[in-house]
């Protein structure tokens, strides 16, 4: 069907006009009442704490030093903001963000393919249950694993991922609260004994080399050292863009916020557990309320909870969660070392073995095993979520499927990632995975900043539109990875056809 110039500005590439009705009151919660209304904010940080802070975070710092954690501080502002402006677009229609990119030029179904492909690019592969893999052979073996051990990892891998679609099947009434309480239970309990073994086993020169660090000063070598020379770009721009979320992991804030219910959250639905959750109405077009005195008062509300849920428990969690690996990892391990092997996750468990003994050893490697299952799961579940969330709002022959039930969608999703994870699994080193989905969350950084910026000065009232600061960081934020993305592919600001990921690719298809 034709779509007219005529038509809502939100329906001129292809997808259903908005319905309006009226914005939900938001809850009237303080305190520690905040933390029963707040959660999205939870989920990315606990997915952010297994990839960047756990394994590209201190194998960068072990490598260069901790003058590099400046990279975290503009990385998690910068996050922090698109995380906001997705949730924005969130509270006014109830719709995913994506969604609203797919409601852009040239068409819905240009972009639905366009962001599927991203989810896939970066979290398809199963490398967070790959390197958990690891530290479980640490604790059976006793020894971190080696290339001789690859089948024996490439099996627990397989164990360990599907695991993760196990929970997610048994999930209760509502995925994203299953998320959200498993979340703040390892945000309380990871960096709490993060903070606890820091204060025992790093010495002060270690916190205060940290701190300094933020700012771009290294200590070590007495001045600030913004980007060492020489770096492995791979692994320096996989490490800017797992600090923090990174990609689809930030896209993955305004799903959950719809599944939460912020703002007009509440009056689309949610994706229940096929086990224990009941079908639940999912609308595929979202509903917006007309502004008013009245409806401003509940969005400023809204608004002060989504700071809340950002600024007060992601912005600080990933610092902190960052931070404190980066001291334990520093004080335990020889500066230059180069720790990306089958063994990463094991790594810091196995060099404190010495000083702390068996027990503090099993602790940290059940640590990591804790940390990476769970950060498998919620990047899992949030891709599938996002894919499903595409093809729901894009497909009426989709919604139509099987009665309508977006479960049956979801899990379909979810049993054809489930049969590319475990082939994914076998290709190469669970860590080369995690730093190729880390680089491509750079890419989608560099999009996903623009395309929020587009469509919430585009789609939404001016009243609700973001203000200049927050303007000029989201194109900041697509300079700041885009350069990062082009010193990966080129292997430098000059082309290097030895160590740039663009020539390799290239050479591999045998055409470079």
């Amino acid at each position: 069907m034709p779509i007219y110039q005529a038509a809502p500005v939100e329906a001129r590439s292809g997808l259903q006009s908005w319905k309006v009705t009226n914005l939900p009151q938001p809850p009237n919660a303080k305190g520690l009442s905040l933390l029963a209304v707040i959660g999205p904010g939870a989920i990315v940080l606990g997915a952010s704490l297994g990839s960047g802070e756990w394994l590209l975070g201190p194998a960068t710092f072990i490598k260069y030093g901790l003058g590099l954690l400046w990279l975290t501080s503009v990385a998690v502002f910068l996050q922090t903001v698109l995380n906001t402006e997705l949730i924005r677009y969130t509270l006014y229609t109830g719709e995913p963000a994506v969604t609203g990119f797919m409601r852009t030029r040239p068409h819905a179904t240009f972009w639905a393919w366009f962001y599927a492909g991203l989810y896939l690019l970066q979290t398809g592969w199963p490398a967070w249950a790959a390197n958990a893999a690891g530290a479980i052979f640490f604790l059976l073996a006793g020894k971190l694993a080696t290339r001789d051990d690859a089948t024996s990892v490439y099996w627990i891998g397989c164990a360990t991922f599907l695991i993760c679609v196990v929970i997610l099947v048994f999930s209760g009434k509502r995925i994203e609260r299953t998320l959200e309480i498993l979340n703040w239970i390892m945000i309380v309990l990871i960096l709490g004994s993060l903070f606890v073994l820091c204060l025992l086993f790093a010495a002060p020169v270690h916190w205060f080399a940290a701190v300094v660090g933020l700012v771009g000063f290294d200590l070590n070598a007495g001045g600030f050292n913004f980007l060492p020379p020489d770096a492995d770009w791979l692994l320096i721009g996989a490490f800017v863009a797992f600090s923090g979320s990174g990609g689809v992991g930030n896209l993955m804030v305004s799903n959950w916020a719809r599944d939460k219910g912020f703002g007009m959250g509440q009056v689309v639905g949610f994706i229940p557990a096929a086990v224990g959750g009941q079908k639940v109405r999912l609308a595929h077009s979202g509903s917006v309320f007309k502004v008013s005195a009245p409806s401003l008062r509940s969005w400023r509300g809204w608004w002060r909870i989504v700071r809340y849920d950002q600024w007060g428990v992601f912005f600080i969690g990933a610092l902190l969660g960052m931070m404190l690996p980066a001291i334990l990892y520093t004080s335990a391990l020889e500066p230059g070392k180069d720790i990306r092997g089958l063994g990463i996750a094991a790594e810091l468990a196995n060099s404190m073995a010495a000083r702390g003994g068996a027990a503090l050893t099993f602790t940290l490697a059940m640590m990591s095993v804790w940390v990476l299952l769970k950060t498998q799961l919620d990047l899992l579940e949030g891709m599938v979520r996002g894919i499903t969330d595409i093809l729901w709002s894009g497909s009426t022959r989709i919604r139509q499927w099987r009665g309508g039930d977006v479960r049956i969608i979801y899990y379909s999703v979810l049993a054809a990632a489930v049969v590319w994870g475990l082939i994914a699994l076998r290709l190469t080193q669970p860590i080369v995975l995690l730093q190729l989905g880390a680089n491509m969350a750079g890419f989608v950084m560099v999009v996903s900043a623009l395309h929020i910026l587009y469509i919430n000065t585009k789609l939404l009232p001016k009243e609700l539109q973001p203000p200049l600061w927050r303007r000029l960081a989201l194109i900041f934020m697509a300079i700041f990875y885009g350069f990062f993305v082009y010193l990966w592919l080129m292997g430098g600001l000059v082309p290097d056809r030895e160590k740039g990921f663009f020539f390799s690719l290239l050479r591999y298809f045998g055409v470079g």
